[in-house]
């Protein structure tokens, strides 16, 4: 039998696969809360999947309050990263690939360690611990031309939380205070933006323990050699072809992407 949370996932897809601008979808399909919406990600996850590899990891979204501001969204959210998304610093990416594409200004986690659900949250030490490495990222997120000022956080959620890709800087197996770290937004060449780790959620491994939490309440856990995005330290900029972005961040490297037609 075909549920609501079935149909939402396949009108998605089909979305994704003609590359539709966005329209709402949640009353259509009686996503009523958090819990839907992650339920028809699911889905969506895993017909998308088809097509653009397994899952390799996630992305934590909405970390910072200028990134809730911009989107009018008050909390974290995840999405799920898949393997012919990952990108590596100094790539050229195509932006026929995408609806409208966005640019997201990170740091990226691999993880050393599985931290599989327990009763006990998860706090900022514990996950610390089972790190393996960091480095700067970009997230390329594909919001399908949605109109900010009428955001759903449900539709966000249900559409994989807008991950289009990753772009990865080197990681590294030591790293400066994560907290205190300044990463600096270059568009062809000039300085644009900054930010700092604290912007999100006052670290970036508060997004880690949060989504480690998050995951192990549906069932799923973090493991090692997952990749984890946890969001932006500034706005996104929405690229155009002849683009190249740069961010660095301070004591840990850069990374940078060129954008084609």
């Amino acid at each position: 039998m075909t549920t609501k949370v079935d149909q939402a996932a396949a009108l998605l897809a089909r979305a994704h696969e003609r590359k539709e601008a966005f329209a709402p979808f949640a009353a259509v399909h009686a996503i009523a809360d958090l819990a839907g919406a992650y339920a028809v990600q699911d889905l969506l996850v895993a017909r998308l999947a088809a097509r653009a590899g397994k899952p390799v990891g996630y992305k934590v979204g909405l970390t910072s309050p200028r990134m809730q501001a911009m989107c009018r969204i008050d909390q974290p959210i995840a999405g799920v990263v898949l393997a012919s998304r990952v990108y590596r610093s100094g790539d050229s990416i195509p932006l026929s690939r995408f609806v409208h594409a966005g640019l997201e200004f990170e740091v990226g986690i691999r993880m050393g360690k599985d931290l599989p659900a327990r009763t006990a949250p998860y706090s900022r030490a514990d996950v610390a611990g089972a790190v393996e490495a960091v480095c700067p990222a970009f997230e390329v997120i594909e919001d399908r031309g949605a109109d900010y000022k009428k955001l759903d956080v449900l539709e966000l959620v249900a559409e994989n939380s807008w991950n289009g890709g990753i772009v990865l800087g080197a990681f590294q197996p030591k790293w400066p205070d994560l907290e205190a770290i300044e990463g600096v937004v270059e568009h062809n060449g000039a300085r644009i933006d900054r930010g700092y780790g604290r912007d999100v959620l006052g670290h970036p491994f508060e997004p880690l323990a949060w989504l480690a939490n998050h995951l192990g309440k549906r069932g799923s856990m973090l493991r090692r050699g997952d990749v984890v995005l946890t969001g932006s330290m500034a706005p996104t900029r929405f690229p155009v072809p002849g683009d190249r972005f740069r961010f660095a961040l301070a004591g840990l490297g850069e990374v940078s992407a060129a954008f084609t037609a």
